[in-house]
């Protein structure tokens, strides 16, 4: 039997003891990234939000602002309202793009009907699939906090949360504590609306990440002034980030968005890395990435690292953290095999 060993010098690469050699690299701006030990996930298995991902804020029936100076990272759009609702956007301050169903909305925008329809769409699966996971929770991970429901001043480790009232951040900051990887996933399922306090703090701490933490809310979520929040809202009414607040995450509302913060970013999308890979008797090689869910990703290989033999071999939209493929065409008929990977933001 073949064993696998990480070779320690060169490019990062796994050797095939007694064999051949498979170079694993990863090329992101013209940088090779080492394969990562790969940690088992805490927690519920991720929403996916399918188109919504590229979101930062996506309305219902409109998107209001107070005429602050704020900046949007990511996609800002308003469906099935038409783009008037959402003419307090200035696209000067929103870093992507403003998608809008008919024209009418701020200067810049792009009429795209299809897409907000199919991204409306994907945030009311992905809230159903919020709303429905089991097991129900119970103990701690029921109404946090001796039944109170505020869940300022704790540590929560990944997990699925149940608020059967509303769910309070107030008094002091929450810490989402991971458990040292990056895919540790938190589910937060409110029965009525979540209230953040002013000046409170979502933190991250032991490797969390804002896109695995989603808020399902069934009527309105409250971002208090000052407040730094973290994660995906979807929220069955409405969305207020009141002034000076700040998110890291994704404003989604079945009606309105009120947008007076300071900025709402979109959660970092992380480079994929491959964490395994192995070959076969018949000399096929199949090959374990981790990426970033609901982004294209392209996988290539090359006989060796010249910049012009790079040969796409696989493209794919992942709705899970975790990808595989199994090239066929490979230790058979060459030497030396390099495989990179890389994601295309939408």
């Amino acid at each position: 039997m073949k064993s696998i060993s990480h070779t320690p010098f060169a490019p990062p690469a796994f050797r095939l003891n007694g064999t051949k050699q498979i170079f694993v690299g990863l090329v992101l701006a013209v940088a090779f990234m080492a394969p990562h030990q790969r940690l088992v996930a805490a927690g519920p298995a991720p929403v996916n939000l399918g188109s919504t991902a590229q979101f930062t804020i996506l309305a219902g029936t409109g998107i209001t602002t107070a005429g602050q100076a704020y900046t949007i990272t990511g996609n800002a759009g308003t469906s099935p309202a038409a783009g008037s609702y959402e003419i307090d956007l200035v696209k000067a301050q929103v870093a992507g793009t403003i998608y809008e169903v008919s024209a009418g909305g701020p200067a810049g925008a792009v009429v795209d009907p299809t897409l907000l329809t199919t991204a409306t769409g994907d945030l009311t699966t992905a809230y159903n699939d919020a709303a429905g996971r089991t097991p129900i929770p119970t103990g701690p991970f029921l109404n946090p906090n001796g039944g109170t429901g505020n869940i300022g001043g704790m540590t929560l480790a990944p997990g699925l949360y149940k608020f059967t009232t509303t769910a309070y951040i107030t008094g002091s900051d929450v810490t989402l504590m991971g458990t040292g990887g990056s895919d540790d996933v938190w589910i937060f399922q409110c029965a009525q609306d979540l209230q953040v306090g002013s000046g409170i703090q979502v933190i991250l701490a032991g490797g969390a990440q804002p896109g695995n933490i989603f808020w399902q809310v069934t009527t309105e979520a409250v971002i208090g002034t000052s407040a730094a929040f973290e994660g995906t809202i979807m929220a069955g009414t409405a969305v207020t980030m009141d002034t000076t607040s700040t998110m890291v995450g994704r404003a989604l509302a079945s009606t309105a968005v009120t947008f007076d913060g300071a900025s709402a970013t979109l959660p970092t999308t992380v480079a994929p890395f491959f964490t395994a890979i192995s070959i076969t008797p018949t000399s096929s090689v199949t090959v374990v990435l981790s990426t970033t869910p609901n982004l294209l990703l392209t996988l290539q290989a090359s006989p060796d690292l010249s910049l012009t033999n790079w040969t796409t071999i696989a493209t794919d939209t992942p709705v899970t953290s975790t990808w595989t493929f199994t090239d066929t065409n490979t230790m058979a008929t060459v030497p030396h095999r390099f495989y990179r990977a890389f994601i295309t933001p939408k």
